[in-house]
């Protein structure tokens, strides 16, 4: 006897059940963390790559205006952060905006956002970690007056070539390592990581500030609202933090709770320290100056040589880069794995990507395939120039959120809500209107290269996803069951 099939329409928007049982289940992960230890995983995500990459990014898109740029993205990120925290209240599982698409929007558009956050995941790990080495040859020179060399510290088609990004590959290997051993331990180191680089970067704004002039603000907007739309657009991947928070839905205690007040936390100690840093940076040189090559590599722990006309500021700001660039890689990669693991539990990836060790707790081939990805990625191919495409998955992502909220507050209302959007249906809207006017900046090409990466993650689900999902078999089960009676 054939199998009844359901249509395709019914296969493409069917939506995944939110029920009690979804919710408490944790499918064999740890709930083992706090709301202390899951914000410090937003923090500890974000900040590093805003200020110690981003500034060499976006300063000479928006001159000193960059400031109303960070403004700009966090005042957006932080209208999603709302949105972020009732989803994450009224579903607290893993898989993000994935799992929050699916119960709201349908299979199809679940898949979409998913292209979208891996995207943004696998990019921004593997280009976090390509500038880690910069960083790390920052302080062996000032150490040691030696640095690993070009061959062995940047891929081929650098533009200064090497063989092979070395400390790339060694960094994503390490934090694989700490990932396969448990969330607990990874929470907790990031935490102390977090702890360490934030008191770095205050360290950074006192000693700047010391050196501030007020004429580097003269030319404020150089290149006017474009530019400054332009720069909030490439700062605004740097808030994916938020997002990382609510991959951890399986792994919390009380996450109705936990989850929202992780999530507007972190955002608030990000925002501050991302306002700070740049006014103080921006008020040590001209803003031109931030275009220079050397400030990709380690623009802050230059600044700060120049500004006291010695290295050991350097060398400390050096030091807490390396710090901080680590814990950004630790939980983008663990971002990652939660992801596909999701993804993996729904069927519409192999069940070997939600493969839980039992010792362990955490899923281990999901983290070793992640790891080879990455490592690859940033050993071999120069990534720097695709901040921009890291913001589209996260803009996209952070709309679906918060058209989700409408969405879910209209279709299951009964549902309990550790926590609600306030200023509802005006605040979604906004979140929306707000990462729309963001993506406006981008360039064409972003565009297009997005395309191309959704266009080859909807034909996998096509292919093979929307045939092997729990709920087409479950559809299909129900059929048989019907026809049975018949």
């Amino acid at each position: 006897m054939s199998v009844p099939q359901a249509s395709l329409r019914a296969q493409l928007w069917r939506r995944k059940p939110i029920t009690p049982a979804a919710v408490t289940s944790s499918d064999g992960l740890e709930r083992s963390l706090g709301t202390f230890t899951l914000m410090m995983f937003g923090v500890g995500s974000t900040v590093g790559t805003g200020v110690f990459f981003v500034m060499h990014e976006a300063v000479p898109d928006a001159g000193p205006a960059v400031i109303i740029s960070f403004v700009l993205a966090g005042l957006a990120a932080g209208l999603s952060a709302l949105s972020y925290a009732e989803m994450a209240s009224t579903v607290p599982v893993s898989g993000s905006t994935y799992s929050y698409a699916y119960a709201t929007l349908g299979e199809v558009v679940a898949m979409g956002v998913a292209a979208c956050l891996l995207l943004e995941y696998g990019v921004s790990t593997a280009a976090v970690a390509v500038g880690w080495s910069g960083y790390l040859n920052q302080l062996l020179q000032n150490l040691f007056s030696w640095q690993i060399p070009t061959a062995l510290s940047a891929a081929p088609w650098d533009v200064d070539p090497g063989f092979v990004n070395l400390p790339a590959l060694i960094l994503v290997a390490m934090c694989a390592i700490l990932l396969i051993r448990g969330a607990s331990e990874s929470a907790k180191v990031n935490a102390t990581m977090v702890v360490i680089k934030v008191a770095v970067l205050l360290m950074f704004v006192v000693i700047a500030f010391t050196g501030f002039h007020s004429d580097n603000f003269a030319d404020f907007a150089p290149k006017g609202v474009a530019g400054i739309t332009a720069a909030a657009g490439t700062i605004f991947f740097t808030f994916i933090g938020l997002d990382a928070i609510s991959t951890a839905g399986d792994e919390v205690r009380d996450p109705q709770k936990t989850m929202p007040r992780a999530i507007l936390g972190a955002l608030a100690i990000v925002t501050t320290i991302y306002v700070l840093v740049a006014v103080s940076a921006l008020g040590t040189q001209p803003w031109e100056e931030f275009a220079d090559p050397e400030q990709g590599e380690a623009g802050l722990a230059k600044i700060l040589q120049d500004v006291v006309g010695a290295s050991w500021p350097g060398t400390i700001l050096s030091a807490g880069a390396i710090i901080s660039i680590f814990s950004v890689t630790l939980v983008t990669m663990y971002g990652q794995t939660r992801i596909l693991f999701a993804i993996g539990r729904d069927g519409l990836l192999p069940r070997a990507f939600a493969r839980v060790n039992p010792r362990t707790r955490t899923p281990v081939n999901n983290t070793v395939i992640v790891a080879i990805v990455v490592g690859l990625l940033a050993a071999f191919v120069p990534l720097d120039y695709l901040w921009d495409l890291v913001s589209i998955g996260t803009l996209i992502a952070f709309i679906v959120v918060s058209v989700g909220v409408v969405i879910l507050r209209r279709t299951r209302p009964d549902l309990p809500r550790g926590f609600k959007v306030p200023g509802y249906p005006v605040t979604p809207v906004l979140a929306v209107l707000a990462c729309i006017y963001i993506l406006s900046g981008l360039h064409w090409y972003t565009y297009a290269w997005f395309l191309l990466w959704l266009s080859v993650v909807l034909a996998f689900y096509f292919l093979w996803g929307r045939k092997h999902s729990l709920l087409q078999r479950a559809i299909e089960a129900d059929l048989v069951h019907d026809e049975d009676l018949r």
